[in-house]
């Protein structure tokens, strides 16, 4: 596999970010590329580990070795197709991902895994350049229709796929246009948007049909759909978000995180936002509340619209820097990450819980938190505030990033009455079909908030499942 000795012989070497100073002030992309010489010694450090770990811990169970060893030989033809054969969309999981291929790596055990994810993005732009990928259109159509409701990455996948085995896709969004939070969730400085646009034009000139500012259960009849298609996909992501019902939380200036979110990458699309509708960070104390990835995404773009200052909070207790006695290799390390909107300025504190906010002619100007101590009873944790460690914090824009809960029920999936889960996701069988014989559903309407690249898997197996009930 590659060169067999390449671990010992090149050191790892990433990419690297543009300067602070500079990426501050724009929404271009923060990751930088590494020359074709230096990715191809990256490549080299792959090595003959005998079980591929690193293809277990990767959701679309890529050819990590593989693909790696033909990038290293400089055959990109061939390393873009073993790459296409699992994954729909590496130009997306190459640049956002957080890669559990590198945390299950064998070098990652003595901290210096091979760069999967930019050797990954390294692929499929090298081969977008070189004119590798053209439209493929199926050699024939097999007369059976399928709607996908849902753009996002799971919907994309599917669709994909649906569309080569050659049934005949139209693709529903809510939106003005498709890409589901690829587009409007996930900020330009992470994803630019000219990547998610030329795949979607790629898919469409392969004959899937794309309609967009359609919402199924209201501009069009769910029930119509499920009986003018052969089959209907349900892609439609988990976006109810958790709320926070503390004294205050109708304050202005408190808002959902993907609100504050949508809109910015609307704006860098050129939209225009009235003045009165819209949630800008502009010389305000932004609170934060959530540690994940959609706090860090507010974090960032707070930071461009030139916010006062910005502070990040999270409930749970701060994660250790290594790997604990129970999260061994090859498992994903549950340690503290750092993102690049992290290093541009965020104070970011851990075990603290919000208790109220406070207003000002109905403008929240700070919020009162205290902290909170983890105990582990029966089995299970519970939390409980710490006596007398209340404190209040200046805050005149709150953003909260606690998460999603399950899809949005409304509509849709009332209509069509389909069975729920004990978590309010949509029910599935092992083959993806809901509890309307002909309606499946698939990625994080199912299982809840998840990564994009756990959705393009189900996206991946629930059109396999929809395949096989059409020819059957």
């Amino acid at each position: 596999m590659a060169d067999p000795k390449g671990f010992m012989k090149v050191a790892k070497k990433d990419a690297g970010n543009r300067p602070i100073h500079e990426r501050i002030s724009d929404y271009s992309e923060v990751e930088q590329t590494l020359n074709t010489e230096d990715r191809a010694l990256q490549a080299s450090r792959c090595m003959d580990c005998g079980i591929p770990f690193c293809q277990w811990g990767c959701p679309v169970d890529n050819l990590i070795p593989e693909w790696n060893d033909k990038l290293y030989k400089g055959d990109w033809k061939a390393a873009i197709d073993l790459l296409h054969s699992t994954n729909n969309f590496p130009e997306f999981t190459g640049r956002i991902c957080p890669a559990p291929c590198e945390h299950s790596c064998v070098l990652n055990i003595g901290e210096e895994p091979v760069t999967i994810r930019e050797n990954e993005v390294a692929i499929i732009e090298k081969a977008f350049a070189e004119g590798y990928i053209k439209p493929k259109p199926p050699t024939h159509r097999t007369g059976k229709t399928v709607a996908v409701i849902g753009s996002g990455p799971a919907g994309m996948a599917a669709a994909d796929l649906l569309n080569k085995a050659g049934h005949t896709v139209t693709l529903f969004e809510k939106d003005e246009k498709p890409g589901g939070l690829l587009r409007f969730g996930i900020p330009d400085f992470k994803l630019n948007k000219c990547t998610v646009d030329r795949r979607i034009h790629l898919m469409e000139e392969e004959g899937v049909e794309m309609r967009c500012n359609v919402q199924v259960g209201k501009d069009i009849s769910a029930k119509e759909l499920v009986s003018k298609f052969d089959a209907v996909c349900l892609t439609i992501g988990a976006m109810k978000p958790r709320d926070l019902p503390v004294p205050g939380r109708d304050l202005d200036g408190v808002h959902f995180a993907m609100d504050f979110l949508t809109q910015q990458n609307r704006v860098v699309a050129g939209a225009e936002i009235p003045y009165d509708g819209r949630i800008s960070a502009k010389d305000r104390h932004v609170l934060v509340i959530g540690g994940g990835d959609t706090g860090s995404d507010c974090v960032g773009t707070s930071i461009r619209q030139k916010a006062k200052s910005v502070t990040q909070i999270e409930i749970l207790p701060k994660p250790p820097e290594k790997r604990s006695a129970d999260n061994p290799w090859p498992f994903y390390g549950k340690i503290l990450k750092t993102s690049t909107s992290h290093e541009e300025g965020c104070q970011r504190r851990w075990g603290l819980s919000t208790v109220k906010f406070n207003g000002l002619q109905q403008r929240v100007v700070s919020a009162e938190i205290e902290k909170v101590e983890w105990e582990l009873v029966n089995g299970s944790y519970s939390m409980k505030g710490v006596p007398g460690s209340k404190e209040t914090v200046d805050a005149d824009l709150v953003l909260l990033a606690m998460g999603f809960i399950h899809p949005v029920l409304e509509g849709l999936v009332t209509d069509l009455g389909l069975d729920l889960s004990d978590r309010n996701n949509i029910k599935v069988g092992a083959n993806h079909q809901t509890s309307i014989e002909n309606v499946f559903a698939g990625g994080d309407a199912i299982t809840g908030a998840s990564l994009v690249v756990n959705a393009i898997a189900s996206g991946r197996r629930v059109a396999k499942d929809v395949n096989k009930f059409l020819l059957s």
